[in-house]
């Protein structure tokens, strides 16, 4: 999984601690997110994706297709 938070906060000229401050989280969970080291909550997720102003899609991009098995 691709993430874009990072592209998206720097747009918004936000620092990590501006972000998690905004979204009532630690700076060390946002740069764990950017960094893929975490994969976010849904609710976290949503809220970012809010606060951006764009759709989760846009920010968190999963390249998985089901087969045809599926």
């Amino acid at each position: 999984m691709e993430n874009r938070v990072k592209d998206h906060r720097e747009k918004h000229c936000w620092s990590q601690g501006e972000l998690a401050r905004r979204l009532g989280v630690s700076r060390q969970t946002i740069n764990a997110v950017e960094t893929d080291k975490y994969d976010p909550s849904l609710p976290l997720a949503l809220r970012m994706a809010k606060l951006f102003g764009v759709d989760v899609p846009d920010l968190f991009i999963d390249q998985w297709e089901p087969s045809d098995d599926d």
